[in-house]
Order: C-alpha cells, then structure tokens, then sequence
C-alpha cells in the first residue's frame, strides 16, 4: 500500500473511495480498465489518507442531507480496513451527521460495523449493496479468489435482513461459457429469495471488457480454463459488451423469478432508490396553531 493525500472525497453524486485498488483478485474486475487512469499496480493499495477529515468537512458544509455512497471503484472493506479502519470513521461521521449510506462490498468485513449501520438507518437509511455471480462455492474460489464466498455472502445478506439493513444484489458479472447457466442463475436467484432483497442490479446476461480489465480477464482464463480465451476472441473479437449466447433464456428466467417473489428488478427504479433520502422518526415540532387546537 502507499499513502497520498486527496483534494476531495465527494464526487458530485456523492459517492466517494477511501481506498484506490484492491486485493480481491477478482477476475474479471471493471476498475482494472486504462480508462480510470490508475498509476499503480491495482494491488497495491492507495490510502487517501486524509479522507476521513475530508469528508467531515464535505458533511459539514452540505445544506441538505442525502445518501453517501461508496464501493462502485474499491470495496471499502478490503483487508487494510481491519487496520486503518476508515470505513468504520466514516460511518460514524455519517451517523453524526445524520446522512444515509450505501455500501457495495463483496466481505463479510461488513459485520464488523453492523451496530453502525443499524444506528444510521434507524435514523434514515442504510443500504447494503453485495455482488453474486457464481452459486458453485468452487467457481467462486476460482473467479473471486481473496474474497468471501457466495455462501458467506448469503450468510451476510440473512445477517443484514435479521438487522433490518434493506440489501441490493449486483447480478453481474455473468461470464459466458462459464457461469451463465439455468442452474447458476437459479441457485442464485434462490438465496436472493431466501435473503429477502429488495432488489437485484441486472444489466444483462454478460460482462463489459475495456482495455486493462481485458488483458487481466484472458490471462485469468488461460490459467483457469484452457483455450476458453480463443473462444472469447472469435466470438466477440474486441467488443466492449460480451454476451452470453444464453442471454434471452436467461433473462426470462430472471425476470421471471423476481415478479413471483416480489423483488424488485427495474434498474431506474433501485438507484432511484438508493439515491433517495428517507428521515425516519423525525421530532415533529408542534406549532401554535398544533397547540391552539389541542387546546
């Protein structure tokens, strides 16, 4: 890990990345891509380390409360945390300051901070946002290596229902050839049932290859599945959206199996969830006219 000092930590949605990089090994992670413009070795940890100051600061001068996002670049709970503990910082100055949360992680590191998590969204609103994409504990181990498994992950998501933290899960990536199967999907789809989500994030049955994230996919599937990389390069060449040849099948089944259990799957619809700030138990204040009628 290196250390820098940031200029600022709130973009202007309000999302923020206390950590730059990651050591999850995930392999198809998006964040590799050349376009982010990263100038380390994606595993060696950035520390902005003065973002928790920063955001004090950005809470501090907002007029109006609104939801603080973070984990679309970096899981917020990569094993640094344990020892910096800047996630944990930062939900506390949330809960100070009376802001909604919303977290995308893929650990059960998360669980640490559930007495956090359940004292923001007593007051207002904390959202837990987990990825699945692979039902088969050994494909998981394979694909995401130095992360919690899928069985762990859906231990979590029980942990967060049993708390009262609402939860989103991140359908994707769904890698052709090699997760996108009926039974995955259903295997899936089942812990999200079982879990009570709100919803599930799904932009197709696929994965987005840019340059970086690229190279880094097809050395993976050198290593794991042999020749699956030719595969890849004749089927889509240099595409950016590489889909799975089960997509139509597999969306039916998906759409399907959310309108019966009743979990919300509009895309539009959960981020304009997340993105919307709810104060619950609000002190009402009686006016002298409240007064004068109870009089």
């Amino acid at each position: 890990m290196h250390f820098v000092t940031a200029k600022g930590i709130l973009s202007s949605n309000n999302g923020m990345n206390l950590y730059r990089g990651c050591s999850h090994g995930c392999i198809y992670c998006d964040s590799r891509s050349k376009c982010y413009q990263m100038k380390h070795d994606f595993e060696d940890i950035e520390v902005k380390e003065n973002a928790v100051s920063l955001l004090e600061t950005a809470l501090q001068r907002k007029r109006k409360k609104c939801m603080i996002g973070t984990g679309s670049m970096t899981d917020p709970y990569i094993p640094l945390e344990l020892e910096l503990c800047h996630m944990k910082k930062a939900l506390e100055l949330i809960g100070q300051y009376g802001f909604g949360v919303t977290i995308i992680t893929k650990s059960d590191r998360i669980l640490r901070d559930l007495p956090l998590l359940q004292k923001i969204n007593e007051k207002t609103k904390c959202v837990v946002q987990m990825t699945l994409t692979t039902y088969d504990e050994g494909m998981c181990r394979n694909i995401e290596p130095n992360v919690s498994t899928t069985k762990r992950r859906f231990e979590v998501l029980k942990q967060l229902r049993d708390a009262g933290i609402p939860t989103i899960v991140w359908l994707t990536p769904i890698l052709p050839f090699v997760n996108d199967t009926r039974d995955n999907l259903s295997g899936i789809l089942e812990l999200c049932i079982e879990a009570n989500v709100y919803g599930i994030l799904c932009f197709g049955m696929g994965l987005t290859l840019r340059d970086g994230n690229r190279e880094y996919f097809y050395a993976q599937l050198d290593r794991l599945f042999p020749h699956l990389k030719e595969t890849y390069m004749q089927t889509y060449k240099n595409q950016y959206w590489i889909e799975s040849p089960n997509h139509q099948d597999l969306m039916r089944l998906f759409e399907q199996t959310c309108q019966k259990a009743g979990i919300v799957h509009n895309n539009e619809q959960i981020f304009q969830y997340l993105h919307t700030f709810e104060e619950k138990n609000a002190a009402r204040q009686l006016s002298l006219w409240d007064i004068g009628l109870s009089m």
